[in-house]
């Protein structure tokens, strides 16, 4: 089989084509479906179809573009609900594709309608699994309660997974390749391996999912300890249901303006230091300066589908990719404007007398804005005040504004946007961000 692996690493995800006789099918395509069309030229293929695993969470799919642009048959499950034109692929459907032949098993636990789909050629088997499983783990069970057409509650998605990883995989060869739809990093589950593939025989000795168990043990452990929910995900379930407009034409209807003021919510995607030389005043610093960097999800943490807001960019000839980013989770549909910065009136950000915070801490309110199992993991300052990134535009009223605040998360990458955050949010306080100089605190 020839498959080819695509990975966007800011969203730890994995989309897949396979090609055999002419032909090609896209499996689980992030938003821009350019590299599945350039892979088809260089191979000679036409593309006949899309399969969907499930209605996506954590990115926007190109499953209705591609169908637009191609004529490529949608395939998922009729469980889902699908308002796009589409064909039913459950268990006992088939798909021929050259050589190779195509069935799906619905696989319900990450969320109801989940499939994965099962390749076969000659002795050769392929899983592509979605966010059923992944290397080292299985698929959250927590993120359909108030999203998609099929609703489910935490604890009957727990269950169902259980028996799908009981059930659904007994027959299937020990040697068959695991390719899920996303890694290490990812939000869809809680302790993804960084690899990128597997076997099913190595995931049986290795997952914990697959080790002898009670069900209401493996209902504890998969129900423990997920991580947070950003505010976009269910927006992104309900898009991808829907389908997504083309991704072109959406976010070239977006205005850019240089050296610009802006009104309402503001995310500026500079670099921490740029930012804190100079920024309009109640922007948030969510950095997109790195081609690795975490910016959709902290952007979909951050800022809610009901918002809209402004981006900042550095320069005009980085317009298009952060649109491309800010389009990765559909949130074109939230942007007002693109702006550079006017050269004038811009605030600034005090930066922290490091000294003088070692010697006295009791001097400054600390803000611990890692992710709720972080912190319970274990605390980095004692008297730290826990408010998680992703609730602080929430919570921030209920920090205290006696003393000048100090904010930190693990590494500094947060800790920009919290700090910004808090800037704007308590007015005339003294905001700090630590940054990177938290690491001098850590054992």
């Amino acid at each position: 089989m020839n498959i080819k692996q695509f990975e966007y690493k800011p969203l730890s995800h994995y989309s897949y084509a396979l090609v055999s006789g002419g032909n090609m099918v896209v499996i689980d395509p992030e938003r821009n479906p350019q590299q599945y069309y350039d892979f088809a030229k260089t191979n000679n293929a036409e593309i006949v179809a899309v399969l969907e695993t499930h209605p996506h969470a954590d990115f926007v799919s190109s499953h209705l573009e591609i169908h637009k642009e191609t004529g490529a048959t949608i395939y998922n499950s009729e469980k889902l609900g699908a308002d796009y034109p589409h064909q039913s692929f459950d268990e006992g459907d088939s798909i021929q594709l050259g050589n190779v032949t195509l069935k799906a098993i619905n696989t319900p636990g990450h969320s109801p309608d989940s499939i994965t789909i099962v390749a076969t050629e000659g002795k050769e088997t392929i899983l592509f699994t979605g966010d059923t499983l992944f290397i080292g783990d299985v698929g959250r069970p927590d993120l359909r309660e108030k999203a998609g057409n099929m609703k489910a509650k935490r604890e009957e998605l727990a269950e169902m997974m259980y028996d799908t990883i009981t059930t659904k995989f007994q027959d299937l060869p020990d040697d068959a390749l695991v390719y899920p739809a996303h890694g290490a990093g990812s939000l869809c589950g809680k302790n993804l391996s960084d690899a990128n593939s597997s076997t099913l025989g190595n995931e049986r000795m290795g997952n914990w999912a697959f080790k002898k168990q009670s069900k209401q043990e493996f209902m504890n452990t998969i129900l423990d300890g997920q991580p947070f929910i950003p505010h976009y995900f269910g927006f992104d379930v309900d898009t991808n249901k829907t389908g997504a407009d083309n991704v072109a034409p959406a976010i070239a209807k977006i205005p850019f303006a240089e050296k610009s003021m802006a009104d309402g919510l503001i995310v500026d995607m500079r670099a921490e230091a740029t930012f804190k030389k100079g920024h309009l005043k109640g922007s948030i610093n969510i950095q997109a300066v790195s081609e690795n960097a975490k910016f959709e999800t902290w952007l979909g943490a951050i800022v809610k589908p009901e918002d809209t807001f402004t981006l900042v960019v550095d320069s005009e000839k980085n317009k298009d990719v952060l649109l491309h980013r800010v389009a990765k989770i559909g949130y074109e549909k939230l942007l007002r404007k693109v702006i550079t910065l006017p050269e004038k009136n811009l605030a600034k950000t005090e930066k922290l007398d490091l000294a003088d915070f070692k010697q006295n801490p009791s001097k400054y309110t600390i803000v611990d804005i890692r992710n709720t199992s972080e912190v319970e993991e274990g605390k980095i300052f004692d008297s730290a005040i826990a408010h998680p990134l992703n609730e602080l535009r929430d919570t921030a009223s209920e920090i205290p504004i006696d003393k000048p605040i100090v904010v930190h998360c693990a590494g500094g990458y947060r800790s920009a946007a919290g700090s910004s955050i808090l800037q704007k949010k308590l007015g005339d306080v003294t905001v700090y961000d630590l940054s990177d100089a938290v690491k001098q605190f850590q054992n």
